[in-house]
């Protein structure tokens, strides 16, 4: 029998994903497929250019609690309906470059994927948050292959340089700490932090162009 396409998250939903496990095997078989996509392209990549611009990749599915709580912090009640429609970021996969121009080096070549439908973009190195969070976004539809139907399923891919991302990853343990309302303080000195981070982030780039300018190779 044919497969019927089908979009995770309409009226359907009922019909597609009766239990939380099966709505959960959508999204961990569609983080699964970008990674796999991911590995081969930097495989690829390094294959074809003697340089890999993918420093590693990581992924995760958010706890019931943390949907739950985003739920709860955007007006909507904890249903698997609401939690489909409204929420982008249950599958995350993370990539983690060497240097910024990394960054829109791995997202063209995300975006020219037929494989897989980019829904949105979010430039938050061009337009940092007011707490000085920088990372590239993509919200990709990707398609899962079940013994039925293919059901378009939605997965955030997040981009950053190594710097970013140990920033992130202390962003995230303060806000967890404080439940999102750090003290003032503390606030202030991670913005500093992240307008460091984008400092060294600017001359890192600038060396290793000196370097490759100097021995002649695509990238050290």
């Amino acid at each position: 029998m044919e497969a019927k396409e089908k979009l995770l998250g309409q009226e359907h939903i009922r019909e597609n994903v009766d239990s939380w496990q099966n709505l959960m095997f959508l999204y961990q078989s569609a983080m699964r497929e970008v990674c796999t996509k991911l590995e081969i392209l930097k495989e690829e990549f390094q294959n074809t250019h003697r340089y890999n611009p993918i420093e590693y990749i990581e992924s995760r599915l958010k706890t019931p609690e943390s949907i739950v709580k985003k739920l709860q912090r955007i007006g909507q009640e904890t249903t698997l309906q609401n939690m489909v429609e409204h929420i982008s970021d249950i599958a995350g996969v993370r990539i983690v470059c060497s240097f910024t121009t990394d960054i829109y080096l791995v997202a063209d070549m995300i975006r020219r994927l037929k494989t897989f439908e980019v829904l949105v973009v979010k430039d938050y190195i061009q337009n940092p948050k007011p707490s000085g969070y920088r990372s590239y976004h993509m919200i990709l539809n990707v398609p899962v292959h079940t013994t039925r139907d293919i059901i378009y399923t939605r997965v955030e891919v997040q981009i950053r340089t190594i710097a970013m991302d140990f920033w992130a990853s202390l962003e995230h343990k303060i806000q967890y700490k404080f439940e999102g309302d750090a003290p003032d303080n503390i606030s202030r000195d991670l913005r500093s932090c992240a307008r460091i981070v984008s400092m060294l982030d600017e001359k890192m780039l600038s060396l290793n162009e000196e370097i490759r300018q100097a021995n002649g190779t695509f990238r050290v």
